[in-house]
């Protein structure tokens, strides 16, 4: 038999990157920037300070792998900074995070992430992260590398410096890794930039993308977010196993103290309602220590068999259907958009809202046979990989478009030149996978979103049919315009009409097609009546000539 042999967390993620969004060198700079913009940002809100972010990609050259680019991330902030006796943990220790398992609506929950940036720039290029940060207590700022020390999972600084600042605080961190660059597209760096920038309606955002102008988009909003109070989990969410690893970090409290203290809605009425339905009195006040698998069996079978509260709404965020109005028009000149905001609900025992916007852009160019864009969320934080198997595609999908007015193949999702986005928000968020890139689709879930599509999709569908509505009236007035003329000059001639009375009858076209005098004055109207005095005889012009008049006039109308 082998050696048995016991790996420390930061080796195990160090082997298994690609399950944290490292699983190829495109993938890995958005990971990277992703994790470093979440960072500041849930940094800033929970100190209270609207976010400002600069964002600089570069190309240095060749990367170190195969087919891979050198690719320099530098992410600043203007945010609380960080202590420097913290540095080691906030970026070289995985499972650091004073966020993990809190049951909040923030970006970051386990301590992953940014620690896995880290451990990449030091396995592509031998050098983990530069930080440079200051708080407002530091009269300078510090300088140091991170990296992570992969046997013990400790992060070690290297190379410490204190320097002059030129602001009040912030932080700003630069990795250098291997990548590949991707700008557009669904794992593109603009598309998360520009969700980024849609869903935090408080964020001035500034970005430098290689081979692309500066570009900047200033807050609509003055608002910081409050991140609603930490909440607890409901038991109703947990599995057997869950229960009893969750069990383990209480010690040695009595069971009734860990279940009123440990979930949400478990009150002494609701330990009564155990005692109720078959628990024993006194084994409520056995210390969880004492407890074998089967005794945990035994409690878990009842709690799962009594009617509990639903959880509480109140530790859920939204982002407003007002700010979310304001925040999609820094991102172009729309032409239509419909904004709504669900009330937080209970879906499979957990706190969630759903936020929906449909919107076309008139500088975007898209073919209108090309399924729609999705931009989806979660937490405020865009996903973009793994798009198929994600609640939110499944939701869009399951709507009848055609209804709404937009062309739908079967079980696809919608065809035109619109941009869906929906956001879920939830302390208790069910990813399918550590990296974060799809939302787990329960039937529950599916649904709320399904009910927020549908409201906004009955708004869609009141502007298609008045855009329609206005397209059918344009072709009917282009109609008119084209043979109304031709009608006036031969009921001219059939009733010998003068030409006084023909110019009267012209005027009154003019004045049924709200055509003003000025613009009819530059107008071809006025041709019949000088093509009709040069002629010997009305009545002898050939049929022929006569549309070829007529037909010019057309023309000219159409063209003004």
């Amino acid at each position: 038999m082998g050696k048995i042999t016991k790996s420390s967390t930061a080796e195990y993620f160090a082997k298994n990157l690609q399950q944290v969004g490292f699983s190829s060198p495109t993938k890995a700079v958005l990971t990277t920037l992703k994790e470093a913009v979440d960072n500041s940002l849930d940094a800033c809100e929970q100190a209270g300070i609207l976010p400002e972010i600069w964002v600089t990609i570069e190309r240095l050259g060749a990367g170190s792998g195969r087919n891979t680019e050198k690719i320099k991330v530098m992410v600043q902030d203007n945010g609380p900074g960080i202590e420097g006796d913290d540095l080691a943990k906030v970026f070289g220790e995985y499972l650091a995070s004073s966020k993990f398992g809190r049951g909040q609506c923030t970006r970051g929950q386990q301590g992953i992430g940014i620690s896995a940036a880290t451990t990449w720039a030091q396995l592509t290029q031998a050098q983990g992260v530069i930080v440079t940060t200051r708080t407002e207590r530091m009269r300078k700022a510090i300088q140091a590398q991170v990296d992570v020390d992969i046997k013990t999972n400790t992060g070690i600084v290297k190379n410490r410096v204190t320097l002059d600042a030129d602001v009040p605080r912030g932080t700003k961190v630069e990795f250098v890794i291997d990548g590949r660059l991707q700008i557009h597209g669904d794992g593109g760096l603009l598309t998360y930039l520009e969700g980024t920038v849609l869903v935090n309606p408080h964020l001035t955002l500034h970005y430098q993308l290689p081979g692309m102008d500066p570009v900047s988009h200033i807050r609509v909003s003055q608002e910081v977010p409050r991140i609603p109070d930490a909440t607890l989990p409901h038991p109703h969410t947990y599995k057997l196993g869950e229960f009893i690893t969750y069990a383990a970090l209480f010690g040695r409290v009595s069971v009734a103290k860990f279940l009123k203290t440990g979930f949400s809605r478990i009150t002494d009425s609701v330990l009564q309602q155990f005692v109720h339905n078959g628990l024993s009195p006194s084994f409520l006040e056995r210390p969880l220590t004492s407890l074998k698998n089967e005794d945990f069996a035994s409690l878990f079978k009842i709690i799962q068999e009594t009617q509990l509260p639903a959880p509480s709404t109140k530790s859920v965020l939204t982002v407003g259907e007002s700010a979310l109005s304001m925040s999609i028009q820094r991102l172009g000149e729309v032409d239509f958009f419909s904004v709504v905001t669900r009330k937080p609900t209970i879906c499979d025992y957990k706190p969630v809202v759903v936020e929906v916007a449909l919107a076309r852009f008139k500088n975007v160019k898209q073919d209108p046979e090309d399924p729609v864009q999705v931009l989806r969320f979660a937490n405020r934080v865009p996903l973009q990989f793994d798009k198929a198997s994600c609640a939110i595609t499944k939701a869009i999908e399951s709507v009848n478009w055609r209804t709404y007015g937009l062309q739908q193949p079967k079980g696809s999702l919608p065809l035109g030149p619109y941009i869906f986005a929906v956001a879920v928000t939830s302390p208790f968020i069910k990813f399918k996978n550590a990296s974060k890139e799809t939302i787990d689709a329960s039937d529950e879930l599916v649904e709320e979103i399904r009910r927020a599509l549908i409201q906004a999709g009955q708004k869609l569908s009141r502007y298609i049919r008045r855009e329609q509505r206005e397209a059918d009236f344009l072709r009917k007035k282009a109609h008119i315009e084209q043979f109304a003329p031709i009608l006036v000059d031969y009921l001219c001639q059939i009733t010998k009409a003068s030409p006084q009375r023909r110019d009267r009858a012209y005027a009154g076209l003019q004045r049924l097609l709200g055509r003003d005098q000025e613009s009819l004055n530059d107008t071809n109207w006025d041709e019949p009546k000088k093509a009709e005095e040069g002629r010997l005889g009305a009545h002898g012009s050939s049929l022929s000539q006569k549309s070829q008049s007529t037909t010019s006039r057309s023309t000219g109308t159409k063209e003004r």
